[in-house]
């Protein structure tokens, strides 16, 4: 990692270079009521050194800004001109930002007291760990794991994303069954901790996917660049999930399947791209076919869609693939379930947890 000037505060390293050490951003798009009902925990829990919050608006067209002035003056906003979606809503906001530390953080998610200081502790004291993720639990069923997240995020050998306590739809108990730090796959977008030097490095997220999975192409980037991801479950949050856009919302269909197959053809190693996403094709419409029989027609067509701009944009993700590829440290792909997690979830009846299979991972 690119050595800083340093110093120190309180006993804790921050960089001289940045203006704080940690900026928690929440990205907001009209989501007035969310904010009412979210942010205030937010504000309370979040009292560590050197932290601030920035609120960056999104092009909301509802009274957001106006209830942030009223009622929580002490955030800093950005505002940007329209809605540039998730991943370039946080690129264009992050690059007015200087802090060492970004923590990205959803405006539907209830943070717990001293929800933060784990997690900037573990990146303090390892630098090869360029982010890191809390224990990410349900805000309607707080026994229980969330989709998006649960305590780390993995994909199987076909671009399958599942988690520890979360394997496709099957969502387990909070047992404290999951709360040893682990490194993982991927990291939550719906709360991470990222180095700002290799968000930057990397050019952060990929804005041709707009929202959903760019998280995990960023996280198998960083891979690639030498580091890892950790989920730190002496951390909690609690995250509402589903705001923005329904599971069998058919744009939420079009989009997850669409930049899956941008996240493999970008950063599947050679020895794996040809074999893996010819698969991942025939699965794909297996799940079109599924659809189709089913009589759920929007999503057929959704798939349909996503496949069409998938063999549109060939030729922009060839020489994403190449660049990536130019820096990559890996041969291999870290912290991947080696077979089909379909396979294997159907096979054990729908009864299938990560704790079935974490022996794989070593953990």
């Amino acid at each position: 990692m690119t050595e800083m000037n340093t110093g120190n505060v309180n006993n804790k390293i921050y960089s001289a270079d940045y203006e704080t050490k940690v900026a928690v951003v929440i990205l907001n798009w009209n989501g007035r009521k969310i904010l009412e009902e979210f942010l205030p925990s937010v504000i309370k829990n979040t009292v560590c050194e050197q932290t601030k919050i920035v609120i960056a608006d999104n092009g909301s067209t509802d009274d957001s800004l106006e209830f942030l002035l009223q009622n929580f003056p002490g955030t800093e906003q950005i505002i940007l001109d329209r809605n540039y979606g998730f991943a370039g809503g946080y690129n264009r906001a992050l690059e007015k930002i200087s802090a060492k530390y970004f923590v990205l953080l959803n405006s539907d998610v209830e943070v717990t007291e001293n929800w933060l200081a784990p997690l900037i502790s573990h990146l303090d004291e390892n630098d090869n760990v360029a982010a890191c993720m809390p224990k990410i639990l349900s805000y309607r069923q707080k026994t229980h794991f969330e989709y998006a997240g649960a305590a780390g995020g993995y994909i199987d050998r076909y671009g399958y994303p599942f988690c520890r306590g979360r394997i496709l739809n099957s969502i387990e108990i909070d047992e404290k069954q999951y709360d040893m730090p682990v490194n993982v796959f991927w990291a939550a977008g719906a709360c991470m901790i990222v180095r700002s030097e290799i968000y930057n490095r990397l050019k952060g997220f990929d804005e041709d996917f707009f929202a959903h999975m760019e998280e995990i192409d960023l996280c198998w980037r960083i891979q690639h660049a030498g580091y890892s991801l950790a989920c730190i479950p002496q951390s909690a949050v609690f995250h509402l999930g589903g705001g923005t856009l329904e599971t069998d919302n058919p744009k939420k269909i079009y989009l997850n399947f669409r930049n899956n197959l941008f996240m493999l053809v970008k950063n599947l190693p050679e020895k794996k791209f040809k074999r893996t996403v010819f698969a991942r094709l025939a699965l794909d419409f297996f799940s079109a076919a599924v659809f189709l029989v089913s009589l759920k027609l929007t999503g057929f067509a959704a798939v349909i869609k996503a496949h069409f701009h998938f063999y549109k944009s060939i030729g922009i993700l060839r020489k994403k693939r190449r660049e990536i590829l130019e820096f990559s440290k890996i041969s291999e792909v870290p912290n991947m379930y080696g077979k089909s997690i379909l396979l294997k979830f159907f096979k054990s009846g729908k009864k299938l947890k990560f704790s079935d299979i974490q022996d794989i991972f070593g953990k």
